[in-house]
């Protein structure tokens, strides 16, 4: 990053601080991959703490010592508001999941509270602004372009295709690669090469690469850049209209197919990238990394070793280090960071010890460097909202922990396929012991087995019999409904249920709000 940048840095800090003369801030940043939770998380939070949901375990809200808390006006006029209120009522009425963020969004959360301590009561604000911002999570990846050349970034590209989880959906784009050489050398028309045309359509061609793959293989096709995917109000700019290059086509001529490619690589990462680090990322307090572990898991090793390299580089970008406040004036830190790993409700409970030790070991290389800035660090199994409820499965006269929710419509498992309205037990498998054991090439852990629910097995303490042996079944898991709230008498909605989301507030706010 140029000096340029770090100046505009400390110079939005410097506001920061005026700002907060009046009304302390911390920004909070939720950050996370495609589908890895980041809008539920953020709404479930809001509505949570706003009306007055289970946080047994979020001391400040828990003691009431939060009065009152509402959704202020935000400080970046030019950001979109965050539509709590429509992915709200996306869960509470029609019981779907909000669609997937399309572009940045913000949210202020205005919080008025009790501090624990005479000092603080004495010469602090009683109040603390809440700032939140949500984003594609395609366009996190970007971050980890900001330290790579034109020429790493085409290599790494060219590796990343050549892997088998991308051969299959990169077969046109390399077949056209190997064209690139005759094209060049036998243009259509003049005595040089056309470039325009050639470079519109490499770039066209390294574009549909990227959307088969990511149709393919989701939030865990690891592909940049993100815009690409997901470019917002950037659809059909020149911006996006740049592609990789194998070495061999390297040239210092600057009007080359490869220094024009590089310049629009450069334009990228100092128009796009760096923007949105500086407006987002580069003045956090604190952090939550939101990963959707059990996806990784299902896919894989090689996506669980992706996913590693990914989330390691994309953390070198962040600014984590203790909090002092006569340097946060200038350069804010991160001191404290959350890894969380979502959907925790697809689990029993009884596996979440073993998901948190397979996330911390996902995370290790990245926490190391956590630990040498002073900042501090934990992982956890959450569910912002928790879709699913613990049965008991018999198969066989053997008692399985199992889930017991609503698929969505269109979902699958197997042979069994679900409308969306009926009841369903899942006993989702135990994950390994040694959370080693899922970074190495191996079978597939345990299968799941399924079951209707009939009436009578719909009560709290149920037991579910003669369940289909679904046994040869790979490991997957099924998408939940979010589930049917219970209303007071004034016909207001109770609080979103969730698992540990209680303990992840009080982890990234507790101490603040002592």
């Amino acid at each position: 990053m140029n000096i340029l940048e770090e100046v505009r840095i400390a110079a939005a800090n410097l506001g920061d601080f005026a700002s907060d003369m009046t009304e302390p801030s911390i920004r909070l940043g939720v950050t996370g991959l495609a589908r890895s939770g980041k809008t539920i998380f953020i709404s479930s939070s809001l509505h949570n703490i706003i009306h007055g949901g289970r946080l047994p375990r979020f001391d400040a809200h828990a003691t009431g010592r939060i009065g009152n808390a509402e959704i202020a006006p935000q400080p970046d006029t030019l950001i979109p508001r965050f539509r709590y209120e429509d992915h709200i009522a996306d869960l509470t009425n029609e019981r779907v999941w909000p669609s997937s963020t399309s572009r940045t969004s913000q949210v202020r959360l205005s919080l008025r509270y009790q501090s624990r301590e005479s000092l603080k009561r004495t010469f602090r604000s009683d109040r603390l602004a809440l700032d939140i911002v949500d984003y594609p999570g395609e366009w996190l990846l970007d971050l980890t372009l900001m330290e790579q050349d034109y020429k790493s970034w085409s290599k790494r590209c060219f590796e990343q295709a050549e892997r088998a989880l991308y051969r299959p959906y990169a077969k046109e784009w390399l077949s056209f690669v190997d064209g690139l050489d005759a094209m060049l050398e036998n243009p259509e028309e003049g005595d040089e090469p056309a470039l325009e045309p050639i470079a519109r359509k490499t770039a066209s061609n390294f574009t549909a690469y990227l959307v088969r793959a990511k149709k393919a293989r989701g939030a865990y096709a690891l592909l940049t850049p993100g815009r690409f995917l997901m470019p917002g109000d950037l659809e059909d700019s020149p911006a996006l209209s740049f592609a990789p290059l194998p070495e061999r086509f390297f040239s210092k001529d600057r009007k080359s197919l490869w220094a024009r490619m590089e310049r629009l690589f450069e334009a990228y990462k100092h128009s796009i990238v760096l923007p949105f680090y500086r407006d987002h990322f580069a003045r956090l307090d604190r952090q939550i990394v939101l990963i959707d572990l059990l996806a990784a898991l299902n896919e894989g090793p090689e996506t669980l070793a992706e996913l590693e390299e990914t989330i390691t580089e994309i953390l070198r970008a962040f600014r984590p280090g203790s909090r002092f406040w006569l340097r946060n004036l200038i350069s804010r830190r991160i001191d404290k960071i959350l890894f969380a790993a979502t959907k925790a409700d697809h689990l029993h409970h009884t596996s979440h010890d073993r998901l948190e030790a397979i996330l911390a070991r996902l995370v290790e290389r990245a926490a190391q460097r956590l630990e040498a800035s002073g900042a501090d660090y934990e992982t956890m199994a959450i569910a912002a909202i928790r879709a699913t409820r613990e049965a008991t499965l018999n198969v066989e006269n053997e008692e399985l922990p199992s889930l017991v929710g609503i698929p969505m419509s269109g979902e699958s498992l197997g042979e069994d396929e679900f409308d969306g309205e009926t009841e369903f037990a899942l006993f989702p498998g135990d994950l390994p012991k040694d959370p080693e054991s899922v970074f190495k090439p191996v079978e597939s852990l345990s299968s799941p087995r399924l079951e209707s629910m009939d009436e009578e097995a719909g009560q709290k303490d149920e037991s579910v019999s003669e369940a289909p042996t679904h046994f040869e079944d790979p490991l997957r898991f099924v998408r939940f409904r979010p589930p049917e709230l219970e209303r007071r008498t004034d016909g207001t909605v109770l609080s979103l249920p969730h698992i540990r989301l209680d303990r992840a507030l009080d982890y990234l706010l507790g101490d603040i709000l002592k």
